[in-house]
């Protein structure tokens, strides 16, 4: 079997992206897909994507982290807009569907700006914090974030128990200025630190700006300068979030399985 497929990078977090409008990937081969995104025996990717058709979307995102196993990619959707363009299937504005429900987004002057969905608030994990912004987040405020340990204390916060059994995103924050900061993520499903993840920096930006009615926070990652728009709710949620940043084409072609 013959794949065609294209590599996308947002920030560094990289996929394989599949136009699957003629639904012809068999998306319960989980086999296959950690084979694709395998970076010795595959293509190599953080996750892999196939684009299809929905009936009251312009199309549906199907998200798969390199293990098998699904959530909602923040980065992994604002590469899925930038290939939909590519493919015809949109202009500047779209509407589509993903594994949270529907998203919005805008595509212009080379960035993508995907608006998420509301989070519900922030939990309180002693020292540290947890929000979901579609994938779940564990997040801890530490200094010199550059050479912390982020495989070593990500592992331990992903497969603590009181994440059990589905365990967490891990991300490890420091402040840059009063308006911006600096995240490294240890993701699940990867099982590794990624060069950016998009609900992480999110669920960062929230968290380091609770205090605040409505924000603007620059993101500095590994691969790249990302930014989160948010308001806050009187009731402690967040709404009107918006993750913005590029989306690259970085090349195409064909694998045979």
């Amino acid at each position: 079997m013959e794949i065609s497929f294209y590599k996308y990078q947002g920030t560094g977090n990289d996929f394989v992206m599949i136009d699957d409008r003629a639904q012809k990937f068999d998306d319960s081969d989980l086999k296959l897909v950690s084979k694709l995104c395998d970076r010795k025996f595959g293509v190599g990717a953080d996750g892999l994507i196939l684009i299809r058709n929905h009936a009251d979307y312009d199309f549906e995102m199907i998200y798969f982290n390199a293990d098998g196993s699904q959530s909602m990619c923040g980065n992994g959707a604002r590469c899925a807009v930038a290939f939909s363009a590519f493919l015809g299937i949109l202009e500047e504005k779209t509407t589509f569907l993903a594994i949270d429900g529907a998203h919005e987004a805008i595509l212009k002057d080379g960035l993508v700006q995907l608006l998420m969905g509301d989070v519900a608030g922030i939990d309180e994990k002693g020292a540290d914090s947890f929000v979901n912004t579609g994938s779940p987040h564990h997040i801890r405020f530490v200094e010199d974030v550059k050479n912390y340990p982020i495989f070593a204390e990500g592992k331990k916060v992903r497969y603590d128990q009181m994440y059990a059994p589905a365990g967490t995103n891990v991300n490890f924050v420091e402040k840059v200025s009063a308006d911006e900061i600096f995240v490294r993520t240890y993701e699940r499903g990867v099982e590794d630190e990624t060069l950016s993840c998009g609900t992480g920096v999110t669920a960062a930006a929230i968290a380091f700006g609770k205090e605040l009615t409505a924000a603007t926070i620059k993101i500095k990652t590994l691969g790249g300068q990302l930014s989160v728009k948010f308001k806050a709710s009187e009731n402690g949620a967040f709404k009107e979030v918006w993750l913005i940043g590029p989306a690259e084409q970085v090349f195409a072609g064909k694998i045979n399985l």
